[in-house]
């Protein structure tokens, strides 16, 4: 990377205080509809009872491979559906029970950037009428003196040049249009923001600058992120606590480096196994999963990681596992750590069990 990332937000990982957001048991499943006549035919478990919290100035990282109902969950938060179960509270309001019509108060505290640069932007927009919409839209500029202040603000803020504001969104690099995006999140002064992987369409230089420009963001306002993505590499770098989902549930949830150094979950492990070692010469054991990941129409019933799990155990094939405790702060879903340590071998401490 020509750019280094840095860990400038990480310093406040333990973010004390009330949750700006908490998610419960959420669920979002999707008819599916077939035959003559369009009937509903089945359904798919997107989500199927997803549990977390998001503290003032933290960062949540969401991760897990495709289709595993990350960003599914993103749009539940910002409401872009109504869900199938479950709460969603924003700062101590319950938001997915409020009616349409009373919804304004909770757009402009959560925001969310894109993964697409080129298609999150109106194209027949200039950059000053793009940061301008939600400014008017919430009401926030007192007059057109303030409005022109707030839209050179956040130029700046974004690290852009204010002359660029009356430029076209295709006279900008993929970078460029996605600090647009950014300052379009911010200029309705949010509480939250979804990155719903949004750097994943950027080259890796330009990710590591759009990171630390989150990081720094976050740093200055006290900003709240719930980070969805697939890169690791880039999560390591800039999240406080991890959680990790698979088949529409959440495995594992952890503090950054907790997560990293030991991860409870076989799941987990996997994932970090194929992560690039930075350091030149290093190897890392890579875990092969077996299968494919299982359809979201008809999920395995008890663990639904059992089918490609290298520990399964006839328990895992019946009993669905809950998230629980395995050391302060640190919960995965496995029947595993209920087993004596000389038989867990994720503990460190067993022979393997096959």
């Amino acid at each position: 990377m020509s750019a280094k990332l840095t860990n400038t937000s990480v310093s406040h990982a333990s973010a004390p205080g009330q949750p700006i957001l908490q998610v419960d048991d959420l669920k979002k499943h999707f008819p599916l509809r077939g035959g003559l006549f369009g009937g509903v035919t089945g359904q798919v478990y997107a989500v199927d009872g997803v549990s977390f919290e998001i503290a003032k100035g933290e960062t949540l990282s969401l991760v897990g491979e495709s289709g595993c109902g990350k960003s599914t969950v993103g749009k539940a938060v910002l409401r872009l559906f109504d869900i199938t179960a479950g709460q969603v509270v924003l700062d101590g309001t319950r938001i997915d029970t409020l009616p349409a019509s009373t919804l304004r108060p909770m757009r402009r505290r959560v925001q969310v950037v894109f993964q697409d640069p080129f298609s999150s932007l109106n194209p027949r927009m200039r950059v000053k009428d793009i940061l301008a919409e939600p400014i008017r839209n919430f009401g926030m500029a007192k007059d057109s003196a303030d409005l022109d202040r707030r839209l050179a603000h956040l130029m700046d803020t974004v690290r852009l040049p204010r002359d660029a504001i009356n430029r076209w969104p295709h006279e900008f690099s993929g970078g460029q249009r996605q600090r647009i995006g950014i300052a379009r999140a911010l200029a309705a002064e949010p509480d939250l923001i979804i990155c719903d992987e949004a750097v994943s369409a950027l080259d890796v230089s330009v990710k590591a600058q759009i990171v630390n420009l989150l990081q720094d963001l976050q740093k200055e306002l006290g900003l709240a992120l719930l980070f969805i993505s697939h890169d690791l590499a880039i999560v390591e770098h800039m999240t406080h606590r991890v959680a990790v989902m698979y088949l529409g549930k959440i495995v594992e949830v952890a503090p950054r480096r907790s997560l990293f150094a030991a991860p409870k979950h076989p799941y987990t492990q996997a994932l970090l196994s194929a992560v690039p070692v930075p350091q030149p010469g290093a190897a890392r054991q890579r875990i092969i999963l077996k299968g494919d990941v299982p359809s979201p129409i008809n999920p395995p019933s008890g663990c639904r990681f059992h089918t490609r799990c290298p520990y399964v155990f006839d328990r895992c094939r019946v009993e669905e596992p809950l998230l629980k405790p395995t050391e302060p702060g640190h919960t995965a879903a496995c029947h595993l750590h209920d087993l004596p340590a000389a038989q867990n071998p994720l503990s460190g401490e067993a022979s393997p069990l096959h």
